[in-house]
């Protein structure tokens, strides 16, 4: 039997991993939970670990694996949170494409879209805003829903436990609006665009990234403009 606590930690644990693929930090796990310091997170932790729900991997930071979830989770069943990468894997392996996710209308869509590739975008140090349209490329259909898509290819590594990596080209839905934890694109004092995740610290808007190596950027919200939002991407090995 869990308690509440120990309960909102393990599953916000799961879902996070399942939406990047790593566990969060401690820092992280706090805030989420409204903890005040990090030992209370440190003795949840230790509780789930000896309730056989969590496993510590030895010799690695950050390194947690969710052996089992309550019952009463599984059974409510509750719809996936945060961005979780539509990966098409290119080049050199086997083609497979998984989709965030896909209602029955899509399987078996091989159909593909023109999207335009629109530049470069940076998941570091912000650069030039946006380019011009610098060729076209085929997306499969079921990553396209309603609205406008363009496509930009990533330089940079702020974004890499949200899965997303240097030279992966992202997939972008056009939206001038985000709810927060949402990936965007955001136009900075309308030079700089970055792809980082929308958060609102009171009436700031806060840029964060997905790297602990990176600071996230706090702007007044006069200075940020919402681009788009996330919604796939595309990677080659070579």
């Amino acid at each position: 039997m869990l308690t509440r606590k120990q309960q909102e930690l393990l599953i916000f644990i799961h879902e996070r991993m399942k939406e990047s693929g790593v566990p969060p930090s401690f820092d992280e796990m706090k805030d989420a939970l409204e903890l005040a310091s990090k030992s209370g997170i440190h003795r949840l932790i230790t509780a789930l670990e000896e309730r056989g729900f969590i496993r510590r991997l030895p010799n690695r930071a950050r390194a947690l694996e969710v052996i089992k979830l309550p019952e009463a989770y599984l059974s409510a069943a509750p719809p996936k949170r945060g961005f979780s990468p539509s990966v098409i894997q290119g080049s050199r392996g086997n083609a497979a494409v998984e989709p965030a996710t896909k209602t029955p209308a899509e399987v078996g869509n091989d159909n593909s879209v023109s999207v335009p590739v629109m530049g470069r975008i940076a998941a570091g140090v912000p650069i030039s805003a946006i380019q011009n349209n610098t060729h076209d490329i085929a997306v499969p259909a079921f990553m396209i829903g309603n609205g406008e898509h363009y496509a930009l290819e990533v330089r940079g590594d702020s974004m890499i436990e949200a899965g997303i990596l240097d030279g992966d080209t992202v997939i972008i839905r056009n939206a001038n609006s985000a709810t927060p934890g949402e990936i965007v694109v955001a136009l900075v004092d309308d030079e700089e665009a970055t792809l980082k995740r929308f958060r609102r610290k009171g009436a700031s808007v806060a840029l964060e990234a997905a790297n602990p190596a990176y600071e996230t950027r706090i702007f007044g919200p006069e200075r940020v403009k919402v681009q788009g939002k996330l919604v796939g991407l595309i990677r080659r090995y070579q």
